[in-house]
Parts: C-alpha cells; sequence; structure tokens
C-alpha cells in the first residue's frame, strides 16, 4: 500500500531538477496523443546541463515517444518545451544541430559505404573539416579499416558503432540514447561507455534503457515512466537501489497482469 501510495504521489506532482546548475532540457504538461489514445499524460521535468537521466519502464510506457519528441521527430500535442533555451514550437532547426540520437535503429543507409553515410550526414549538419572529424570518429570507433566497405555487410555492432560515430559527427551537446546497448557485443559496449565517458564532462544525456544495472551505473537520475506518467524520479544521490528495483518490478508486475 505504501509504495501504491508513493507512485500515486509522483503523478500528481511535477519533477523540479533542484541541483545547481544550468536548465538544459525543460518540459512542462507534456501531452502526446495519437488519435484517441493519450500516451503521454502532461509530464513535466527539468534536466540540468551535465545531467544523465535514465528512464526506465515496461514496453508501451511512453519512453521513446519521450525521446521522438524531444528530439523533433515527431510534435507534441500540447505542452511546453525548451532544449537549451529555445522553444520547441520555434524554429527546431537550432535544437538539432544541438541533438545527437543512438538508438538500436542505426539510421544509416545500407547502400552507402561508411565514409558516404558520414558524408552524407556531415554535409546536412554543414560541419566544418568533416573529413578530419570523420577520420577522428571512424578510428575511435575501431572502425577505419572498413571506411569504404558497403554498411549492408557489417554485424549489428558495427553498425551501432558507426550509428555511434554518426550521432557525435556535429559535435551535439545533448545526447538521446534510445536502448544503445541492444544487441551489442561486449567489445561494442566497451567502445560505447568508453565513448560516453569521454565526453561526459560536456554533455547532457537522456537514455532509455530496461538494463537496470547499465543505467543506474550511468546516470545522475533516474525515472520510471508507466501508462504515459512519470511514477518514480529521483536523483542518483538519494536513490536507494533496492527501493527502485522494487518499484521498478512492481510496475512491471502489474503491466504483466
Amino acid at each position: 500500500m505504501e509504495l501504491e501510495n508513493h507512485l500515486t504521489k509522483l503523478k500528481d506532482n511535477d519533477i523540479k531538477n533542484e541541483g545547481a546548475g544550468t536548465v538544459e532540457i525543460s518540459v512542462k504538461d507534456l501531452v502526446k496523443s495519437f488519435g484517441r489514445r493519450t500516451v503521454l499524460h502532461k509530464i513535466s521535468f527539468d534536466l540540468n546541463k551535465g545531467d544523465f537521466l535514465s528512464i526506465f519502464g515496461p514496453n508501451g510506457a511512453g519512453k521513446t515517444t519521450t525521446l521522438k519528441i524531444l528530439s523533433t521527430l515527431i510534435a507534441p500535442t500540447s505542452g511546453e518545451i525548451t532544449v537549451s533555451g529555445i522553444k520547441l514550437t520555434d524554429d527546431p532547426t537550432p535544437i538539432r544541430q544541438k541533438i545527437g540520437f543512438i538508438s538500436h535503429n542505426p539510421l544509416l543507409y545500407h547502400d552507402l559505404n561508411a565514409l558516404e553515410n558520414l558524408q552524407f550526414y556531415g554535409a546536412l549538419y554543414q560541419v566544418p573539416d568533416l573529413n578530419k572529424r570523420i577520420d577522428e570518429l571512424l578510428e575511435r570507433v575501431e572502425l577505419s579499416h572498413r571506411r569504404y566497405d558497403l554498411i549492408r555487410g557489417y554485424s549489428k555492432g558495427m553498425m551501432q558503432r558507426l550509428s555511434i560515430a554518426r550521432a557525435l559527427l556535429h559535435k551535439p551537446s545533448i545526447l538521446f540514447l534510445d536502448e544503445p546497448h541492444s544487441g551489442l557485443d561486449p567489445h561494442a559496449v566497451d567502445i560505447l561507455d568508453g565513448l560516453l565517458d569521454d565526453i561526459r564532462p560536456e554533455h547532457t544525456f537522456i537514455m532509455i534503457t530496461h538494463n537496470l544495472g547499465k543505467g543506474l551505473s550511468l546516470c545522475s537520475a533516474a525515472m520510471i515512466l508507466d501508462g504515459g506518467n512519470i511514477v518514480f524520479y529521483k536523483d542518483k544521490a538519494a536513490l536507494n537501489v533496492d527501493e527502485f528495483e522494487q518499484t521498478y518490478r512492481f510496475i512491471v508486475k502489474g503491466e504483466n497482469e
């Protein structure tokens, strides 16, 4: 009963980041509906510059929809969103310049090789010294020797490593990660985690994951979405891991009953 009261209370309150720092992402009363089905119910939260938010929740909770809206890939039904001081309802182009997106879908063209894919995306973002930047990233993700190979012949891990290079190409200050470790072999996981660790001080992150251990180890704050509502949100410093796991399993169990 105590846990259920905690979840109900959270649903009725905004999530405010009270730590020191500049607010980088602000979400206020975000609603998203597809026809008659509402998948996000007035969710609100703030992230300061440099924060790493891990979002957990059962399938269909609204996690990916939230990231797609923040990435300007789909429009919200209502609500106010600000990214780096820019309102989402204004010209989205400056926001897109600040965002990198890594997901289990690599967002690459299979009939192009690695170099051509990165040249294409680099041209879209008008990346200066593009070839130099491509060389740096291909070296970092250990794909320099495969730059001329069509990516249709890449393994899942290689394709995901190239998608990491794609997402970092224009030096975004914000990274959205949608199950980025999904399907990766241990070596690719090490490369991704190493990259995230290298760029951590200068970036703000939101990551969706079902991996409790990985998500909690990387985050500065943890959130659980369920049924389009924020039902758990705490800074890592105040987080009790046992309480978090109990809450998460309570929610997932309820979804499966």
